[in-house]
């Protein structure tokens, strides 16, 4: 397999891949669902947007937050049955019902222990030591702009991480866990170690709990446009959205059985900052996850950092066998 040069690197060497935007499959169909298709992410962005600017007081606050987020996540599971982008990624009983658990993990477990040792705790020893007066011509600033900054910032944090994840052997055990599926589904970002799924959360959005509503608007950005990473629908994506943000072809990519393609698209809401550090890859792929396509039970996805951690420290420190003399 000769894959494709993109910059030094050879993409799609060892897995198939599609790279470059013209040569990604279009949806197909008459107008109504050409257009439907076309404008649908941009349509529930500026929709949230609107929404969470202009709500009063009494329903902007975070358990709306939370409906909003449920709902629209089950429209979009909705969607990717009726319209699936590959129906080898179609859902079925056995992924909903993984999915579902690592989601009720995060939501419990993981909540529980990030209320102990999470970045709200760590940023809430930090506070104490600021002088807050410093950074009041932040609330200075137009609310949207707020809200683009508090995002900016959360996710640039995040893409040093997730591409930390990737260099340094520690982390990347990790989360290689989350490079184990096999299929995109909404839910799929949800999936893995508990160890990375807590690294991954930590961010700096309670260094803005001072900015209720622009901490809000700045949520809303995450959920329309980087829930769209790991959703099972096939959209024309206007030229302007795959240029500034993250979506599902960028994250195939990063999730194909392809070595080179997988060390891209680190980002999670704002692509353009893989285009700053050079790690963009316009494309997509379908085969996905590792060791050829092996699906890993949630057993194995709760122990392999430390199994195959201690494997290593065992090869490396461990005594060398002594070989009897003939």
């Amino acid at each position: 397999m000769e894959g494709v040069r993109v910059g030094k690197r050879i993409i799609g060497g060892q897995s198939p891949v599609i790279v470059g935007w013209e040569n990604i499959p279009k949806v197909e169909g008459g107008p109504l669902k050409q257009f439907v298709f076309t404008w649908f992410q941009p349509t529930v962005l500026f929709a949230l947007i609107a929404f969470w600017y202009y709500a009063p007081n009494s329903i902007a606050k975070a358990s709306t937050a939370i409906g909003i987020g449920i709902g629209f996540k089950v429209l979009l599971l909705c969607m990717e049955w009726a319209f699936p982008r590959h129906e080898s990624w179609r859902l079925t009983w056995k992924e909903l019902t993984t999915d579902l658990f690592y989601v009720g993990l995060g939501y419990t477990v993981l909540r529980l222990v990030d209320d102990y040792i999470g970045d709200s705790v760590m940023i809430e020893s930090i506070q104490h030591q600021l002088d807050w007066d410093k950074v009041s011509w932040f609330m200075g600033l137009p609310l949207l702009l707020q809200a683009f900054l508090i995002a900016f910032i959360f996710d640039f944090g995040q893409y040093w991480m997730h591409r930390g994840m990737h260099n340094w052997y520690p982390l990347w055990l990790t989360h290689s866990v989350h490079h184990y599926i096999t299929q995109l589904n909404i839910n799929k970002g949800a999936v893995g170690n508990p160890v990375e799924l807590f690294l991954i959360g930590l961010g700096v959005g309670g260094f803005f709990d001072f900015l209720p509503r622009a901490a809000i608007l700045a949520g809303a950005f995450g959920m329309a446009i980087g829930t769209y990473q790991h959703i099972n629908v096939r959209f024309n994506s206007p030229r302007w959205w795959r240029y500034l943000f993250n979506t599902t072809e960028h994250h195939s990519l990063h999730h194909s059985q392809d070595f080179e393609a997988s060390r891209s698209n680190y980002s999670n809401t704002f692509i353009f900052i893989d285009r700053m550090f050079g790690t963009c890859v316009d494309g997509e792929a379908e085969l996905l996850g590792m060791e050829g396509g092996r699906r890993m039970s949630i057993r194995e996805q709760m122990t392999f950092p430390f199994t195959e951690g201690w494997k290593t420290m065992k090869g490396r420190f461990g005594q060398p066998t002594a070989i009897p003399a003939e």
